[in-house]
């Protein structure tokens, strides 16, 4: 089981470097955006640093493949939470972004959930966690299905919104809900690709994925996935969309996954209390996030009068 740990932790730096040097690698590029999405792939493909970061992102996928053999979904989505600090303090070093003191008390809550979660494993034993391996198609594509179209219709709305003048910058929590939802099904997806890894061979392996719908789940949420997400990511904090998008990612797979796998809650009152209280405070960090930054403040007035002056 710590060997699940091992490669969440190692997950999480490779999501969170990916996603800085993602961020990097946009802003240098000019805007981008979903209603031109081949012009998009274009710029991006043609940028290293932003190839280096998609590298970094795809070696997490492969450390999350380990994950869901390893550990139960609810555990692996606490540990995944905590990669938010590592990207944090990324983002203050490498992109100049500031959080508020809200934003890093939220980042405490979040150490203190993936605390509970790690505290609510159990390693061997009779009470051992279970990992689900086997999930109903039919309840797989209930749950995913309604969620990618509520994660694309939110995304539209928040482009319109944020195409109305006089309107606060905002610090992209919309964005990061949708593009969060669309990561949740992603992330049942690997899940169940996990659990089509069998020692029947690759033949029988693929022949297993191919009959089953994770590999068009995949593909619909890497597409538009990455489409929505760079166009969100070059024009929002990546110290804050990101948290956001994880956190939604982690709370609809350790909630809905559970139940699709048909993996059971721990047994131990005390560790079921942790992992409960570890959720509900994830959900209560998504919900204190500030939804605005701050406006720009105008200049004092004797800069205005410098500015002016011939």
């Amino acid at each position: 089981m710590w060997w699940g740990v091992a490669a969440a932790l190692l997950a999480n730096v490779l999501y969170s470097g990916g996603f800085v040097l993602e961020k990097r690698a946009l802003a240098a590029l000019p805007e981008v955006t979903i209603r031109r999405p081949v012009r998009l792939l274009r710029l991006v493909v043609g940028s290293p640093l932003w190839i280096g970061g998609s590298l970094a992102l795809a070696a997490g996928f492969a450390a999350q493949l380990v994950v869901y053999r390893t550990l139960p979904i609810a555990a692996a989505q606490g540990i995944f939470v905590s990669g938010l600090v590592l990207l944090v303090l990324l983002s203050s070093l490498l992109l100049g972004e500031e959080t508020s003191g809200r934003e890093r008390y939220a980042l405490g809550a979040i150490l203190l959930a993936l605390l509970m979660m790690v505290l609510s494993l159990r390693d061997g034993g009779a009470g051992a966690d279970t990992v689900g391996r086997e999930a109903p198609y039919p309840l797989i594509l209930l749950v995913c299905v309604p969620s990618l179209a509520a994660g694309v219709w939110l995304y539209g709305r928040a482009e319109r919104t944020a195409r109305h003048r006089h309107r606060l910058p905002t610090t992209g929590v919309e964005y990061g809900v949708a593009v969060g939802l669309l990561y949740g099904v992603s992330s049942l997806a690997i899940k169940g690709v996990s659990s089509r890894l069998t020692a029947d061979g690759i033949g029988g392996s693929v022949v297993g994925l191919l009959g089953s719908p994770y590999p068009y789940l995949l593909l619909f949420t890497g597409v538009f996935g990455l489409v929505m997400s760079q166009a969100a990511l070059q024009r929002c904090r990546a110290s804050l969309i990101v948290p956001v998008c994880t956190t939604v990612s982690c709370l609809f797979t350790a909630v809905l996954g559970t139940l699709s796998f048909g993996e059971a809650l721990p047994d131990e009152p005390l560790r079921l209390a942790l992992r409960v209280a570890g959720t509900v405070l994830a959900v209560a960090v998504l919900l204190a996030m500030p939804k605005h930054d701050p406006a720009p403040q105008p200049p004092p007035p004797t800069a205005a009068k410098e500015l002016t002056r011939p």
